[in-house]
């Protein structure tokens, strides 16, 4: 999904009313409720072009329009142009090695209803965890009274793009798991399933601190790392859909065996295990555990090593892809503030690519757990939108 408003103008002529429509509701999806005239304007249609437009939507029940409910000046107001969120809905699932939420959310981005559950050893079998989304599904939809028109998927592993295929998702211990063509069977509507930390730069780049960014690289830590890369407004998505594994970019020759075959891979350096090594504990502490250990007192001086790991991978990472920003999620978000502070500033001294672009922000996420939900419902909708 192209976001910068000069990618969705309006077409010529002679493909203008599928062209005109769907640019109409990419804005109110992405930015929220607007004017006539603010759509004309932004999207570079006439007024009478936009009249056609949202009158057709607003015949098909997908936008509706309303009185600002704040209100400056005499006169009458105009009126505001905004999607019916229940008009067009999809699933949202994201997985994880410790749990599964799911969500419904609709057009212009509000969560209708959702669920969660833990998992453990016997319920994280492929098996268990597509039969219980299936069944979840299945009763918030009933609870809703909403038909979903896709579903988008967030899987911590490497993923097919096309038909949605989990090639390896080692910490869930799954591989080549059909998970887009089983959940698309069961549920009857498309499934699209992404890579965590791609649909993580997804969910930044349309509703998060990467909005309006061309070029981003969201890097997040689990129990490994990924890294999801935004280039010239759009996601890259590599071969056949296979990219975004910076986690196993080789940064410590003498380092830890990693489980993908090599040795001293990035997140062997900087995951979530190496981070609780650094403080003092566990590598098998609890999530929570290692949260509250990163706001106490002392943490930035306990995290020295891991750190550093974290600058020297990302400025290979900024050296090579250029981004005009970084994006630390996950795990990365409890980072005390002064760690944070002080890699960013260290990538801009370190990187020549940085240095050249006139410095390369690093930032934290702000979205929380949330942040694969949004990404899985923004993949599913880019087909939508784009049919609309």
């Amino acid at each position: 999904m192209q976001l910068a408003i000069t990618t969705a103008f309006g077409a010529r002529p002679d493909e203008a009313r599928r062209h005109n429509r769907t640019a109409v509701l990419r804005r109110l999806h992405v930015f929220g409720p607007a004017t006539r005239a603010a759509l004309a304007t932004e999207l570079g249609l006439n007024r009478s072009t936009i009249k056609a437009v949202v009158d057709g939507l607003v015949e098909d029940g997908v936008v509706e329009e309303s009185v600002p409910r704040q209100r400056s000046g005499a006169g009458r107001p105009s009126l505001l142009v905004m999607p019916r969120s229940q008009a067009a809905a999809v699933l949202a699932v994201d997985i994880r090695t410790d749990r599964v939420a799911i969500a419904v959310v609709g057009i212009g981005g509000e969560m209708l209803g959702r669920n969660s559950w833990k998992l453990h050893d016997r319920t994280r079998s492929p098996d268990e965890v597509i039969t219980h989304v299936i069944e979840s599904t299945r009763i918030l939809l009933e609870e809703l009274k909403l038909e979903m028109v896709a579903a988008g998927v967030s899987v911590p592993g490497v993923v097919r793009r096309h038909d949605g295929l989990v090639h390896e998702a080692p910490n869930l211990h799954w591989t080549d798991v059909p998970l887009g063509q089983r959940l698309s069977g069961a549920l009857g509507f498309p499934v699209h399933v992404g890579n965590d930390a791609e649909l993580g730069a997804l969910a930044e780049h349309v509703r998060g601190v990467a909005r309006g960014a061309s070029d981003a690289v969201y890097v997040s830590a689990d129990i490994g790392v990924g890294g999801g890369v935004i280039s010239s407004g759009a996601a890259m998505r590599g071969t056949a859909g296979y990219v975004g594994e910076v986690g196993h970019m080789v940064i410590n020759p003498h380092g830890r065996p990693c489980y993908c075959g090599s040795s001293g891979c990035w997140e062997t350096e900087v995951g979530e295990q190496a981070i609780a090594r650094a403080l003092g504990m566990s590598e098998q502490s609890p999530r929570g555990a290692i949260v509250a250990e990163l706001r106490t007192a002392d943490a930035v001086e306990r995290l020295a090593s891991v750190t550093e790991w974290l600058v020297l991978g990302l400025v290979n990472v900024v050296n090579v892809l250029g981004p005009e920003l970084v994006v630390l999620g996950d795990l990365f978000t409890a980072l005390p503030n002064d760690v944070v502070t002080h890699i960013g500033e260290e990538v801009r001294r370190r990187s020549l690519v940085s240095r050249a672009a006139g410095g390369t922000r690093v930032v934290a996420s702000t979205f929380g757990a949330d942040v694969m939900l949004i990404g899985a419902a923004e993949l599913a909708f880019e087909p939508v939108l784009g049919l609309a």
